[in-house]
């Protein structure tokens, strides 16, 4: 019996990108009411959203945290590591490939943080300045381990 091949679930891409958009729309169309205005941003504002974006998509996607949000939608355990989305061909399918994936991810997390910036400053910058630290300090982090390593191993080689 041959087996058989899963299409990807188009109906439901379809469907996130209308929300996206949907939602976008409707926060400019809020933004538009309140008189907030996204030009009072500048460049400083724009790496510290990438910051950001680039730690919470990270953490959606892969910390064990936040297992809960991609568990309903990947096979296996969320938190083995290599997780990968239902091959169901339905809705469940394309979340589960948007919650795995931090660049897909990350699009909604930069519209997410980018509105709430504009919609209720305070807490927007609070929060995206909050979560550029945390990427910040992910990056100090890993320099940090990687220079004591090859620091160890020049140690271990000068000795031997």
């Amino acid at each position: 019996m041959a087996s058989q091949t899963t299409h990807p679930p188009y109906s439901a891409y379809a469907t996130i990108m209308g929300t996206f958009m949907g939602g976008l729309a409707a926060a400019g169309a809020l933004a538009h009411l309140l008189d907030r205005d996204a030009r009072d941003h500048g460049t400083l504002d724009l790496v510290v959203l990438g910051a950001a974006t680039f730690k919470a998509s990270r953490t959606i996607s892969r910390d064990d945290v936040t297992s809960f949000i991609r568990e309903p939608f990947v096979e296996g355990e969320a938190r083995a590591g290599d997780e990968t989305p239902l091959e169901s061909g339905d809705f469940r399918q394309a979340i589960g490939e948007l919650v795995t994936c931090s660049r897909c991810v990350g699009t909604w997390v930069a519209a997410g943080l980018g509105t709430t910036q504009i919609l209720v400053p305070r807490f927007g910058r609070l929060l995206t300045w909050s979560l550029a630290a945390a990427s910040a300090n992910d990056f100090l982090q890993a320099g940090f381990t990687a220079l004591t390593s090859k620091a160890n191993e020049l140690e271990q080689r000068n000795r031997g």
